[in-house]
């Protein structure tokens, strides 16, 4: 099994959701973060003064699917977040070793 994380834009998440689930996958796990990378942030004025904003909003999407689905689910992924311009974000692949349905106690692919 392995974990993908994905921090996307958040006006591409419906576009993300969308594309799992047409590939099958619905199980997933979304929350709203910050953070910087090549975008760099943005400039903006408040009462005169200027700030510089780096950390901007992001949206982290988790998934666990077993291996034969992985680039299967990062093709979906990138397809649907890609704008083209800096700031899209990034994708991560993780190793999993073991996931437990804490009301079945089933382990494994079966628990996913």
């Amino acid at each position: 099994m392995i974990k993908i994380e994905a921090i996307i834009r958040p006006g591409k998440l419906e576009d993300v959701k969308d594309a799992l689930n047409e590939i099958g996958v619905s199980g997933m796990t979304v929350s709203q973060v910050i953070g910087c990378g090549h975008q760099k942030g943005r400039k903006e004025v408040y009462r005169g003064a200027e700030y510089s904003i780096n950390l901007l909003p992001k949206v982290k999407v988790e998934i666990v699917v077993n291996d034969q689905r992985e680039q299967e689910c990062i093709k979906a992924i990138s397809n649907a977040a890609r704008s083209g311009e800096i700031g899209d974000g990034k994708i991560f692949v993780y190793p999993v070793n073991n996931a437990i349905r804490i009301r079945t106690g089933e382990q494994g692919e079966t628990a996913i």
